[in-house]
C-alpha cells in the first residue's frame, strides 16, 4: 500500500523558509515521480514541483520559481521541498503526490499524502 506523510509546516513570517518533507511507506520512491501541490481555502489544488523518478529533472510553477527547491534522497525514501521568501499568498495546504515514472498531477496519480499546513503572516 502506497503510502505518504507530509511534514514540516507550520506558521512563518513573510520572507521566511520552511522545509516540507514527504516520507513514503509500504513501497520505494525509487523509478516514482513525486510532486508537491497547494490548496488554499477555497480554491482548488494546483502543482507547485515536481521531481521525476530519476531526480534528474525538476519543475516548478512560475509562482514558486527561484523560491522552492525540490531534492530527494532515496535512501531515506523521502522528498523535500525547501520553501524560501515566503509570501502570504503561499498559505495553504501542501500535498505531496505520486506517480509511477512521471510527475503526478491532480487527475494523474498512484497516491496523495494528508497534507500540511503553512501558514505566512506577520
Amino acid at each position: 500500500q502506497l503510502q505518504l506523510v507530509e511534514s514540516g509546516g507550520g506558521r512563518v513570517q513573510p520572507g521566511g523558509s520552511l522545509r516540507l518533507s514527504c516520507v513514503a511507506s509500504g513501497f520505494t520512491l525509487d523509478y516514482y515521480g513525486v510532486g508537491w501541490f497547494r490548496q488554499a481555502p477555497g480554491s482548488e489544488r494546483e502543482a507547485d514541483s515536481c521531481i521525476n523518478g530519476s531526480g534528474g529533472t525538476t519543475a516548478f510553477a512560475d509562482s514558486v520559481k527561484g523560491r522552492f527547491t525540490i531534492s530527494r534522497d532515496n535512501a531515506k525514501n523521502t522528498v523535500y521541498l525547501q520553501m524560501n521568501s515566503l509570501k502570504p499568498e503561499d498559505t495553504a495546504v501542501y500535498y505531496c503526490a505520486v506517480r509511477k515514472y512521471f510527475c503526478p498531477g491532480t487527475e494523474e496519480f498512484d497516491s496523495w499524502g494528508q497534507g500540511t499546513q503553512v501558514t505566512v503572516s506577520s
